[in-house]
């Protein structure tokens, strides 16, 4: 038990150390990326490094996968130069036995990662975008989706208007039974405009079959109201950032991603995307326990046996093919070429089953 405990604080304290180190690298690459996106805009560095701070814990939460290889890398070579590892088969510790402790460790980071880390990269990767959106288009736009329907708002240096639909296309181009409110900076709400059906082209919206009403103060809305077989418009919003907004289910909280796909679904749109996303975070744990399997096979061994480098180049480029086989999954299953729950979970079980192998082969031939 004891021995059990060294390792999972040692390799705790590895994970720490090159969580630092690549948090430090990522703020420093990321900051002058973000000076030279928002160079014509002179923000000014406390909100580029605001905007730093924001986008990092998303560029985090991405190389996961990596730092628990590098960890595991670490660990298990100083280990190795230590003939720690040694002392531990000479007492009757089997290989398999001497990886419980960084496996539960890694368990226990992934678990961690999807109740805690993914919460806190929706809501900062959310932040981010508001703020980006803001100084880029001179005007915030928002996507909502809830039960009482889709929600969107744009804006410009003139006012705001709030749109409400009750649903809309698979691919969010047209919106139905839809809502317009334009509020004035000084004055509040100006106009509402109800449509039958509001299509998003190039810089308006064109509305079927509307009928607007004036909200100015002291004025009769009804007896003033117009019928328009169409209406056009303007709009600062585009059929990418609707999708964006939309298809990036990053976004939303992992507690809050059951509602998100329900919402979705009742809005028109397809929410397969954000099913195996929702099953792909679930996987996760298993994922990271696979990452440590991989890297302990080519590391636990002696260093006077030469070849550590190629034995690490291995283990590298051998956890960058899982990783790239489980986003291969992922978009087969966002696809629908593949069932929802295999495309998420049979990478990190077939992953973890290879290691074993590769574990079970080296040690015991």
């Amino acid at each position: 038990m004891i021995l059990h405990v060294y390792f999972a604080r040692r390799f705790a304290i590895t994970f720490l150390l090159i969580t630092t180190v690549l948090f430090a690298l990522v703020m420093l690459v990321d900051g002058v990326e973000q000076a030279r996106k928002f160079s014509g805009l002179d923000l000014g560095w406390q909100r580029i490094l605001g905007l730093t701070f924001l986008n990092a814990p998303q560029t985090i939460n991405l190389i996961l996968p990596l730092i628990v290889i590098l960890a595991t890398i670490t660990l298990f070579i100083s280990l190795a130069r230590s003939s720690e590892m040694v002392v531990t088969r000479a007492a009757g510790r089997s290989a398999l036995r001497a990886l419980i402790a960084p496996v539960f460790v890694a368990l226990m980071i992934g678990i961690m990662a999807v109740g805690m880390l993914n919460p806190i990269v929706a809501a900062t990767g959310n932040r981010y975008l508001q703020l980006s959106e803001s100084y880029r288009a001179g005007g915030p736009s928002a996507l909502s989706i809830s039960d009482e329907g889709l929600w969107l708002r744009q804006g410009n240096i003139d006012g705001q208007t709030v749109i409400r639909a009750w649903r809309s296309n698979a691919d969010a181009s047209v919106l139905y039974d839809v809502t317009f409110i334009s509020y004035d900076i000084e004055n509040g709400p100006v106009r509402r405009i109800e449509a039958a059906s509001a299509a998003l082209k190039d810089g308006e919206w064109s509305l079927n079959e509307a009928k607007s009403w004036p909200l100015t103060p002291g004025v009769n809305a009804e007896a003033n109201a117009q019928f328009f077989d169409e209406l056009q418009i303007p709009s600062s919003l585009t059929l990418e950032r609707i999708r964006e907004s939309i298809g990036k289910p990053a976004a939303v909280s992992i507690y809050d991603l059951p509602t998100f796909i329900r919402q979705l679904e009742q809005a028109g749109f397809s929410a397969r995307r954000h099913q195996v996303w929702l099953q792909t975070e679930f996987a996760r744990p298993l994922f990271l326990m696979a990452m440590v399997l991989v890297a302990s096979a080519f590391t636990m061994r002696h260093t006077r046996f030469g070849g550590t480098g190629v034995a690490v180049l291995t283990a590298v480029l051998l956890g960058f093919g899982l990783y790239f086989i489980r986003s291969f999954a992922q978009i087969l299953g966002e696809n629908g070429q593949i069932p929802v729950l295999l495309a998420a979970w049979a990478p990190p079980v077939a992953s973890i089953l290879l290691a074993l192998g590769l574990l079970l082969h080296v040690e015991d031939g």
